[in-house]
């Protein structure tokens, strides 16, 4: 039979164990929300090079609405981030073969909020390479929806 002088020296060791696993635990939490936070960023950003892409395709060759649309997109971008590559270099509508859309430098530094672990994460460049196919706002004389900049 334990005496009660045991007991008492017993006391506060739930809550101690308590804080211990809890601040682990809830480290671990905050962690996985913020791998979730970044990785969608990164999806964002995947996704705002493959809106570009399709843009550049079927819209007029360096039309405002593709970088406007990605910006919407991904706020994080400005224009100096997007790259709009046609190859052939200074093809016209008539002859470009592919168009390559990337995000040169996102210049996105993502500050995570995880306690104890002070990380900050650069996003990479990103680039969706498509080949052409009207690049032209228009056909007989019917406005492409997709290029209007109000879509």
């Amino acid at each position: 039979m334990k005496s009660p002088r045991h007991l008492l020296r017993q006391r506060g060791v739930a809550a101690v164990e308590f804080a211990l696993i809890s601040s682990i635990f809830f480290m671990l939490l905050i962690g996985i929300m913020e791998m979730g936070r970044i990785l969608f960023y990164w999806n964002t950003a995947t996704e705002a090079t493959r809106l570009g892409a399709r843009l550049a395709v079927v819209c007029n060759i360096d039309d405002g609405a593709i970088k406007g649309r990605m910006m919407a997109l991904f706020p994080m971008l400005n224009s100096a981030n997007i790259s709009i590559d046609y190859q052939p270099a200074n093809c016209t509508a008539a002859n470009c073969e592919q168009v390559t859309v990337r995000i040169v430098s996102a210049n996105a530094i993502i500050p995570t909020y995880i306690p104890f672990v002070p990380l900050s994460l650069t996003l990479p460049g990103f680039a969706t390479t498509l080949t052409r196919e009207s690049m032209n706002s228009s056909s007989d004389g019917v406005a492409n929806p997709v290029c209007s900049s109000s879509y």
